[in-house]
Formats: C-alpha cells, structure tokens, sequence
C-alpha cells in the first residue's frame, strides 16, 4: 500500500445518495422525526403496507430528534443500501442481474486498499474529555431505536465492524450490532455460532492471550466497502481487498488514530476502541434479522477511544427484523446465485434453473426452493436438495424442489404444488443432526434441529390450470382497464397452461365452444355414446382409442 493521494472513481456514501435521489429511489424528509419512537416505524411501514419491492425507497432524515428534546446536526438515511433491489443494483453500479458475476469477478480479482495520510473521516475527532460530555460522544450520534417498544437502547446496525487476526495480520470487516450503553462505551454482538463472525475468532485469540481487542466500528462506507459486511467470505480473506475488485481499484484507507487498525478513508463515522476480553455484559433485548426479538444476552463490552466523522457526515441505519427488510435484500442477492451456481457449476446437476430463499416472514434462511426443469430426472432432484440443503449451515432446514410454472415467490403457489404434485410417504425426507442456526433461541430442545427435504414437481404429466388461456386473461384484462375497475396487480399463475396432460381434440373442442359452436361438440359427443357397461366417471381414454384425435375415434 502506498501514500499516495488517494484519488478514485467509486462512490462514497453521499455521492451513492445523490445517485439515488437521481433515480428517483431516495424520500428526502426535512420535517422533524423522532429517532426513538417514529422513524424506524414510519420506514417499517413500506416493508409491511402491502407495497410492491419495486415501491420501496430510501429515507433521508434531514431534522432528527430524540424523545429527550435533542435536536440532531447529523442526518440518518435507512434503506440506502438495500431498500430493494434497484438500490443494491445502484451501489454496485450493475444492473441486478448482474450483481452475482460482479461479485464473482471482485472474489477472483481482490485489489489491495490503497494507504492515504488524510482521510475525510478524520475531519473532526472526539477524543479524550469530549467523549464523556453529557451530550459529547455517542450520545451526540442519532443512533435511531431500531424495534421501539422491544429494543432497550439504540443500535448502531449498519456496522463495519474491522478486527484483525493477531497472528496472521488480516483484517475482518463483518456486520455486528452496537448496543449503546454510555457516551464511551457500547456492548457489541458478535455470533459465536457455528460459522458465525470471524470477529469472534479474532475475540477469543486475543482473551488466550490475555489482551483487549482492538476495534473499529466504522459507520457508513462507500457502498462496495459497506456491502463487505454482510457478505458471507471465508476467513482470512479480507473484505476491504475484494471490495477493491469490486470497485476495479483500490480502497483508500486511512490509519486509525488510537487503535492499529486501517479503516476506509471515505467512511462518515468510525468509532475506535477496545473490546474488553476479561468482561461480558448485558446486551439487548433487540429485534433481529430472524425476525424475532434477541433476548438479553450476555456479550462483549467496548470502551470507546475515539470517534472521528466527516464534516458533513450522514448515519446510516438498516431496516431488519421481520423480513422482508433491507437486511434480508442484502443477504438475498447475494446468496442466490451462490446456491444457483453451487448446484449448476460444482455439483453439475444442469436441471436447475434458479434457487430462491423464501424471504416475507422466514428471512431467508429457514426456506429454500429449488426450480427444476420438468426433464430432471429424479435422482437429479434429490441431487439438488441434498445439495442445497448442506450448501450452508444457517439455511435451507426446509427445501424444496418445485418446477418452473411455479412462483418461488408466491407461498400460496408452493402449497399449490405439495398439495397436487406431492405424495409425502416417496417425496418428504427428514435429515437429523442440524444446527439450530440464526433464530430465536429455543432453550428446551437442545441444540440441534433437523431438515425437512420435499419433492414437489411434477411426477407425470398433469391436467391443465383451470384458467381462461393466456388470450382471453389478456382481453379481459383490457376490458378491465377500460371499465375504469382498481389497478390490476397480476399474480402468477393468472392464465391458464398446459402441464402436458391434454390433447389437440380437447384444444379444437375449446376453441369451437370459444367460438359460440358448443352445439357442434354435442353433435360429436352423441356420436361417442357408449353402452352403459361400464361405471360412470370413466375415463374416455379407456373406451376410446383415438380420443387425442377426434378424426380417428374408435370404440375400444
């Protein structure tokens, strides 16, 4: 890393807000909004009003205050990253569908962070006496009440979280929430699960060793930098050189003043410190990604050393909880194509079209569906689920495998498809021995769970959707519109379609009864009649040879 100027073409996190603002994804709110008790609930609401993903925005909060009567100088924006897709898309500088190959090229092109002597988020710097004023410190942050009603204290949740491994001297950025506690000291979660933070690893190191951890949480990055947190990398890789392959150059970095840490030199906060190794404390209750409320637990201390910020710095917050949410965005478009090109690339099974994490309510991780093409054959659907299902530890404990007219993002659609297309006594699998994985923690079962695997595509041919065909839905739909009737939001399946179970002489019965010809199909089914020799409801097709052809009709 040099010290060299620092110049660069990626985006910090105003210029990403100004993009937005341009795209028409940004609500700017200049009247006052209370940080404890209304912003997080006005934001929730375009999460849980019934509005299309396509509806969602950022918010940018220009006159925050606080149930004390503070008036705040800094501004808080919640959804920037992660609102929607579009967003997400926008901070990337891609178009959604082409986030996964971005992602893959920056993990196989990581660029070094580039060393700067000055930084902008060192313009102003708290330290010493000033972090314990009664309004200096954390206290002076508009850190916003992320669940009021629940929550104990505001969160810092939009967090890049920057340790390094004492013995190798890589860095880890990872997203860990911030309990504030005092104007000098927050209590900070890291998981300690199974696959949960290196932050945790890098913890317990430094506690063998009998040292604090040195820390940085820094508060709002350029976007390829902030979208490091949440991202699932394996340790030891470091998050600040992949977001340079993201960005097709270097990072800029700074020095941090009080801890031997680099932090990103286009950063709006960076809190530095020392997260106690000797101590736990208590931390939350918190509304969790999960989508339930974190019960108090005990967790890691920090004393605060410093906090630096830019000039005219921005605080930005996520919309978790109950999914979906900015987090569960986050984690969406980046964990799909994984599973998609683990199935498809490594494990070679060409049958699969697209994996989707069930996202409203389940958060991504508890629900996983596969869709397969109906040509798969079934020991490649198994294939499938067992691979998805093993993929990662904290998802997938309920997979399954639908095909391609069903609408993974529609739950009434697969229970369409394990109530028509599933046998449970040849198509359910139950695997023991799971972790319990990010959830609500359930004290009375242990900690294990187990995996639900269902195969519901189709097994043989079916009978079409009882719809009206694509045509007539299409010229219903134009005379809904003409009639002035309520904006129309189609949900799929709106037409009906084939699902192989049909002939061309039903097709050319429909279109004569289309046409106002019914009494035409009556004059051809007198001519079908048959001896009443066998029970009513059986099939034609087992007295008719030639039934797929009425021009060939025979009786059997």
């Amino acid at each position: 890393m040099d010290a060299s100027a620092g110049k660069r073409t990626y985006r910090d996190l105003q210029q990403h807000l100004e993009e937005l603002k341009a795209r028409d994804l940004l609500y700017v709110i200049d009247e006052p909004v209370n940080k404890d008790t209304e912003m997080s609930a006005l934001v929730r609401w375009q999460f849980r009003g019934g509005l299309r993903e396509d509806q969602r925005k950022a918010f940018l909060f220009n006159n925050v205050t606080d149930s004390k009567g503070r008036k705040y100088d800094i501004p808080v924006v919640i959804g920037a990253l992660a609102a929607n897709q579009d967003i997400y898309a926008t901070g990337m500088d891609s178009s959604v569908d082409g986030i996964a190959a971005k992602w893959d090229h920056a993990i196989a092109n990581p660029v070094k962070p580039r060393l700067v002597n000055e930084a902008p988020c060192q313009d102003v710097v708290i330290e010493g006496d000033d972090l314990l004023a009664e309004d200096g410190g954390l206290v002076r942050l508009p850190v916003p009440l992320s669940t009021p009603g629940f929550d104990s204290t505001p969160t810092l949740a939009a967090t890049n979280v920057i340790t390094r491994n004492p013995d190798t001297g890589t860095q880890n950025m990872g997203t860990y929430r911030a309990g504030l506690k005092s104007s000098n000291r927050l209590v900070v979660r890291m998981a300690t699960r199974v696959g949960g933070a290196e932050g945790y690893v890098h913890w317990k190191t430094h506690k063998a060793r009998g040292e604090k951890l040195p820390c940085a949480i820094v508060v709002g990055c350029p976007p390829y930098v902030a979208f490091m947190g949440p991202q699932k990398l394996p340790i030891g890789m470091e998050e600040l050189e992949i977001a340079g392959g993201l960005a097709g150059e270097p990072i800029n970095v700074v020095r941090a003043r009080t801890v031997d840490l680099l932090v990103p030199a286009e950063a709006e906060v960076v809190i530095e410190g020392f997260v106690d190794t000797d101590m736990l404390e208590p931390e939350g209750p918190f509304g969790e990604s999960h989508g339930h409320v974190a019960l108090e637990e005990l967790n890691l201390p920090m004393q605060v050393t410093a906090i630096t910020h830019r000039r005219n710095a921005v605080i930005p917050s996520y919309i978790s909880q109950v999914a979906p949410s900015e987090s569960s965005v986050i984690k969406r478009v980046a964990y799909e194509p994984l599973f998609k090109a683990h199935l498809r690339d490594h494990l070679g099974i060409k049958g699969v079209q697209k994996v989707q994490l069930h996202e409203p309510l389940t958060g991504l991780l508890r629900v996983t569906i596969i869709t397969l093409d109906p040509e798969t054959p079934r020991t490649e659907v198994w294939r499938a689920l067992y691979g998805a299902a093993s993929f990662k530890g904290d998802c997938g404990k309920i997979t399954i495998a639908v095909n391609e007219d069903i609408d993974a993002d529609n739950a009434d659609a697969i229970l369409w498809a394990m109530g028509y297309r599933l046998n449970p006594a040849e198509d359910v699998e139950v695997l023991r021995h799971r972790g319990q994985g990010h959830g609500p923690k359930r004290e009375s079962t242990g900690e294990e769970d187990s995996t639900l695997l269902i195969d519901a595509t189709m097994k043989s041919p079916m009978p079409p959707l009882a719809l009206p065909t694509k045509p007539y839905m299409e010229a219903g739909k134009v005379l809904w519109e003409k009639l002035g009737l309520p904006v129309l939001r189609p949900e799929s399946p709106w037409h009906g379609y084939s699902l192989g179970d049909w002939s061309q002489a039903w097709t050319d019965a429909a279109e004569r009864a289309a046409a106002g010809d019914w009494p035409e199909n009556g004059r051809r089914t007198l001519q079908r009649q048959v001896p009443a020799n066998v029970t009513p409801e059986t099939s034609v097709r087992d007295v008719e040879d030639g039934w797929e052809d009425e021009t060939e009709w025979t009786k059997k």
